[in-house]
């Protein structure tokens, strides 16, 4: 399981770009890159990283099931998620 400050640090960082992505948005129509340098720097959508719902690990993230792959392959051995076997031949 991922440190706790590392979850709510990316909670944050998503509360910032969702508040700042409107006037991000102006900004750039208007091109004008120095307000854009004035935003703090959590305020883009690059900084967010794609974290394991169940572990909070950001390494080997399968996007399709929102997961780490240790978890994905764990889940799946035990029959948790749906439509998902063991392949075998």
């Amino acid at each position: 399981m991922a440190k706790t400050c590392w979850l709510e640090r990316e909670k944050r960082k998503l509360k910032t770009v969702s508040k700042y992505a409107k006037l991000r948005a102006e900004l750039k129509a208007a091109g004008d890159y120095v307000g854009l340098s004035l935003l703090p720097r959590d305020a883009s959508p690059t900084r967010l990283t794609n974290r394991c719902r169940v572990s909070g690990r950001r390494r080997a993230y399968i996007r399709r099931f929102q997961m780490s792959r240790l978890t994905f392959r764990e889940m799946a051995s035990q029959g948790m998620i749906p439509g998902v076997t063991k392949s075998s031949w």
